[in-house]
């Protein structure tokens, strides 16, 4: 590898792991789980998923699109059994991977994925607020929605609650105006930026304010035991598992879709890259660590860096696994209302605020999924969110691919001739059965067919039976052409 080439992995690396150090801490708490797992799920993204092939330049690590369903799966299931359920859904991403449907992921409706993300974002936002202020937050996304204007009555009444949130608004603030500062200064990250500074306001302003509280990373490791293998016996379990590998394998693809627009090295081998994502998730699984998917923020981070080959991700891991193994105590001293305002700041930009006026202009049905798919994930759960988001636009492509047309020719005089063209599904039924009702009783009418691409058993029972009950008053001629697809019964 030329020299040159080196050198920017290697200072690409480092940029990368300034964004992830806090991310993956923050990632970790807000998951409900101690930070070191979410470092140890960051260093497995960038030593085991990094170096196997698949997208050369994206980066892997705790995601916060993940957070709202690995904190219910903790809820449910107990901090222990993570590790099985993970592990679990490792072993699915590589049999998805090995069976080549990672390019099928990319089959998914953008309308529901930006949904999925818009939800997870609002949760996100209204869940991390609670932990800004330091207080606890109920349950449910609509919950910790309503209970906002009770939480900013709360924190006014108490000097400490009103610090944290303070200095969780005043990181929110730095991360908001970074971009717009000049060039040298930006070549810290934002995050990192963020948390150094509200790390160091701390003393410096005497807050009363919580901090991050660390064990070391082999405290943290909790290998699955058989104690632990109870939710692969429950239904909740095996949803759970299914939503870790169907939401972080999409995930990780879209996200390595949008890094190839970024940079014009080797495009992605999409079912490799799913079974690194597995390998890694399974590595992780066993390490009783969180889930991992490939990070946008992250990867983008590694792509505008200047990062040529893989060896930047994995040394992004390597830099990860030194940090927590050799000054672990630095954590200790961050403020979990930086950490929170880093995710809110997260989940904020994971809204399509930009987007959606626009796609209400043109597209409209698509829009309406996507707010559809973001109130369920907000109001029911993750994974029944995203199934409601995928029924609505299979039943949106359903009735904007069965356009019919009734074409009625009556010179007044001898039969009427009336011509059905196009796709003639049960969706389009009434409007077809209302245009042949209003026909004539008392004439001859000949029905083509002939225009049909597509006639389903619903539109094929239905015209026999109307043509039937015609002949009992009249004459119909129906002509259905040989081997039209669905025509049979």
């Amino acid at each position: 590898m030329p020299a040159i080439t080196w050198r920017r992995d290697i200072a690409a690396s480092f940029v990368v792991f300034l964004v992830a150090l806090p991310l993956c801490a923050g990632v970790a708490v807000a998951s409900g789980v101690p930070a070191e797992l979410g470092l140890i799920t960051g260093i497995v993204g960038g030593l085991v998923a990094g170096s196997l092939p698949g997208s050369s330049l994206q980066v892997s690590g705790p995601a916060a699109g993940m957070t709202v369903l690995v904190f219910e799966a903790v809820q449910r299931h107990g901090a222990a059994a993570l590790g099985v359920l993970v592990l679990a859904a490792g072993l699915l991403q590589l049999l998805l991977g090995a069976l080549r449907l990672g390019r099928w992921f990319r089959a998914i409706s953008v309308a529901v994925v930006e949904g999925m993300l818009a939800g997870i974002g609002l949760t996100i936002i209204a869940g991390q607020l609670y932990a800004m202020a330091g207080v606890d937050a109920p349950g449910s996304g609509l919950a910790k929605l309503a209970g906002l204007p009770d939480l900013i009555t709360r924190a006014a009444a108490s000097p400490a609650a009103l610090a944290s949130l303070g200095l969780g608004a005043a990181t929110i603030a730095v991360l908001m105006l970074w971009p717009r500062l000049p060039a040298r200064l930006r070549v810290v990250p934002g995050p990192l930026a963020a948390v150094a500074l509200a790390t160091a306001a701390v003393p410096a302003l005497g807050l009363p304010v919580e901090r991050l509280q660390v064990q070391g990373l082999l405290a943290a490791i909790r290998p699955p035991g058989l104690d632990d293998l109870a939710p692969l016996a429950e239904l909740a379990g095996i949803g759970t598992i299914v939503a870790f590998a169907l939401i972080a394998s999409a995930e990780s693809l879209f996200s390595a879709a949008a890094v190839d627009r970024m940079h014009e090295g080797p495009r992605t081998d999409y079912d490799k890259e799913l079974m690194a994502q597995g390998a890694g998730n399974t590595v992780c699984g066993a390490l009783g660590a969180l889930p991992m998917t490939a990070v946008i923020v992250r990867s983008s981070a590694n792509v505008q860096a200047g990062a040529q080959t893989k060896a930047a991700r994995i040394l992004h891991g390597l830099w990860l696994l030194l940090f927590a193994a050799l000054v672990p105590a630095a954590l200790g001293l961050i403020p979990l209302a930086a950490l929170a305002g880093v995710l809110v700041h997260a989940g904020w930009k994971l809204l399509p605020l930009r987007h959606l006026p626009p796609l209400w202009r043109r597209h409209r049905g698509e829009a309406i999924i996507l707010v559809a798919t973001a109130v369920a994930v907000v109001a029911l759960n993750l994974f029944e969110g995203v199934l409601l988001g995928l029924l609505l636009a299979v039943l949106k492509i359903a009735w904007e691919t069965s356009h019919v047309h009734v074409e009625v020719t009556d010179d007044g005089e001898g039969p009427v001739h009336v011509a059905v063209i196009g796709n003639a599904t049960f969706l389009r039924l009434p409007t077809m059965l209302d245009t042949l009702e209003a026909l004539p009783r008392d004439r001859p009418i000949e029905l083509d067919l002939g225009g049909l691409r597509h006639l389903d058993h619903a539109c094929r029972t239905a015209l026999t039976t109307w043509a039937d009950r015609h002949n009992e008053e009249g004459t119909a001629a129906v002509s259905i052409p040989p081997g039209l697809v669905g025509a049979g019964t």
